[in-house]
């Protein structure tokens, strides 16, 4: 037996995806840049791919962004924003993802200054936080829709309308929320969103951000001038086709699958939380992804518990993937205030699409004799 449950990391590719990606592999291959029928069509693809994702985030298709990742465009919506205004303030929060706090630090190192927002024990940012942070000069606020560690769904819409009420752009970065959230910008009050093909059942190597057209930015890829000349680079046509297809699907299904998954969540934490002592849920049960479960279990090492679940054919994770690996404990347990020994006791499981209720009670049967053989 199998069982995925590193979803938050990435996501397997949608075989309806898949189907509709494979002839510009090996069809309309065309540059779109080029000017003969098979460009012309790689271009309309890219169009109608466009057109798509503006519907479903309800902009214009002009404001889509095609680059090559997630942490590509976070890149692009931050430094963007800076170097286009020299010696500016900008407000974060502790617990984004790495692809938001580097760029931020190396604006500090261009001369910027950047207010990193704290966050409570369930990891949640408040209101008063933001509002006393703003400054005369403050160009960005850059806030994740959801974590990628511990789950909780930041006040988004109302965080975007403090900003419009100051007149200042809103950036969101909504990767791990576009499978059971709504992305409708207007409702959430953004200027800009990141999201990420490889966390909705689409391709990896492409990310899009969504610019709302009154927003100036510097691009941080120079060539060709696609994109608006703000990601220079010839498009990939299949990984962007495929991406529009799985963002569509996502959002077609996000009602029934959020509900789903919230009570496959919930029976599984309950069990966990029942037959294991001491353990705890970290992060917020009520403003949380539906497939997120963040546990500390006293008594054993998170990458002793990882190695016996790898064993048994369960692939879970203690954190990002994009800093696992690493001998430090996660910033963002830190932040909510965890201290070392449940920190170092935290795993990570992201359910999708595939999880089943009897893949989880294989799954809860395992970690509860892991945590009473340790």
């Amino acid at each position: 037996m199998q069982i995925y449950l590193d979803n938050a990391s990435t996501t397997p590719l949608d075989h309806r995806v898949l189907e509709i990606m494979l002839p510009y592999f090996s069809e309309e291959y065309g540059n779109p840049e080029s000017q003969h029928q098979k460009g012309k069509k790689a271009l309309l693809a890219i169009d109608n791919a466009r057109e798509i994702i503006a519907e479903i985030l309800h902009c214009q298709p002009a404001e889509i962004i095609f680059c090559g990742s997630a942490t590509e465009t976070n890149n692009l919506a931050i430094l963007g924003i800076g170097r286009a205004n020299p010696k500016s303030h900008f407000i974060t929060s502790v617990i984004e993802h790495s692809s938001v706090l580097k760029p931020f630090q190396q604006l500090e190192k261009e001369g910027h200054t950047v207010t990193y927002l704290k966050v409570d024990k369930e990891g949640l940012i408040h209101m008063e936080g933001i509002e006393k942070a703003i400054q005369k000069n403050t160009k960005l606020v850059s806030i994740m829709y959801a974590n990628n560690e511990i789950g909780a769904i930041e006040p988004i819409a109302e965080i975007g309308r403090i900003c419009r009420s100051r007149n200042i752009p809103f950036h969101m970065d909504a990767c791990q929320a576009a499978t059971t959230l709504d992305l409708n910008t207007k409702n959430l009050n953004a200027d800009m969103m990141t999201l990420n093909g490889s966390k909705i059942y689409g391709p990896k190597g492409i990310g899009i951000l969504f610019v709302r057209q009154n927003i100036k930015l510097q691009p941080i890829i120079y060539g060709g001038g696609q994109e608006k000349n703000l990601r220079s680079g010839t498009h990939n046509v299949p990984i962007i086709v495929g991406f529009a297809k799985a963002l569509e699907l996502a959002q077609k299904e996000k009602n029934e699958e959020r509900n789903r998954l919230t009570k496959l969540r919930n029976q599984s934490i309950d069990e966990l939380l029942r037959q294991i002592p001491g353990s705890q849920i970290n992060g917020s049960r009520i403003n949380r992804l539906a497939n997120n479960i963040n546990i500390s279990i006293p008594g054993v090492e998170s990458t002793d518990l990882l190695l016996h679940l790898d064993e048994a054919g369960i692939y879970a994770s203690a954190g990002s993937a994009c800093s696992t690996g690493k001998a430090e404990p996660s910033y963002v347990l830190k932040a909510i205030g965890l201290p070392e020994e449940k920190i170092h006791s935290s795993i990570r499981l992201t359910l999708g699409k595939g999880t089943t209720d009897k893949d989880m009670e294989y799954v809860v049967e395992k970690i509860v004799k892991i945590a009473k053989r340790v």
